[in-house]
């Protein structure tokens, strides 16, 4: 028995099931997704339908990603939770054009899914999932505004920032990283600072390796730390543009 944590996916499926294979995934095996399940590439449909049948079948996390509740607005006609302009220029065009070919029947059942992912999971080592981060220096159960669990970039930039001299107990020391013993996120792709396999900065690893973009999709063993990655996503889906 493993437990895998993986990174944004984005309506790329293919990458998916690259990375299940090369990482030879059982049903025995835990999987914690990080969520951004969609927008991207062509296939998010198939994306949650290939979720939602992993998880009729063994133990799967699935955490809330900001692009997914801005599908889910969408599909609840909440117009002031999504600037429709802005979410097209995200992914989300490829996203609402993938949902035109399923059935009203089929949507509901998607929607079902998307209201029932979770905001974060913290294991019984006092590990924390997370899609985006946190800001209250309590930690994620004293949050005050929920929606940062899947918009907040400052947990990242913060890890990114740290003197690496700091100790945690230090009076410097960002109380944050002190809360948990590791914080997996993904929603800020390494990518931006020149990387393509997970980032570890402080506590907190980074598992969202740009397969929105140009980068591949990553698989990591939480205990271990070995990691697999598909092929790039642009070379999977070269007839599509992506996030690019």
């Amino acid at each position: 028995m493993r437990t895998f944590v993986i990174g944004d996916i984005h309506g790329g499926l293919l990458a998916l099931e690259q990375v299940m294979k090369k990482a030879q995934v059982t049903t025995q095996d835990t999987l914690i997704f990080l969520g951004d399940y969609v927008d991207g590439w062509s296939q998010s449909p198939q994306v949650i339908d290939y979720l939602m049948d992993l998880k009729s079948k063994q133990n799967c996390i699935c955490i809330r990603g900001n692009h997914d509740e801005l599908l889910l607005s969408w599909f609840q006609g909440k117009k002031e939770e999504v600037d429709e302009t802005l979410w097209f220029k995200h992914g989300g065009e490829a996203t609402v054009m993938a949902y035109k070919k399923l059935t009203e029947e089929r949507k509901q059942i998607h929607i079902a899914f998307l209201e029932s992912l979770e905001d974060y999971y913290l294991d019984d080592k006092n590990r924390l999932f997370v899609h985006a981060g946190f800001t209250n220096l309590n930690g994620v159960t004293y949050e005050y505004f929920p929606k940062l669990f899947y918009w907040d970039r400052t947990l990242w930039e913060t890890a990114l920032s740290l003197d690496p001299n700091l100790t945690p107990d230090d009076v410097l020391y960002p109380k944050r990283f002190t809360l948990y013993k590791e914080i997996f996120i993904g929603h800020t792709p390494v990518t931006r600072i020149g990387k393509t396999v997970p980032v570890q900065k402080a506590c907190v690893w980074n598992v969202d390796t740009g397969a929105a973009f140009r980068g591949p999709l990553t698989i990591m063993d939480i205990e271990t730390k070995e990691f697999w990655q598909s092929d790039p996503l642009n070379e999977l889906y070269s007839n599509e543009k992506g996030r690019n």
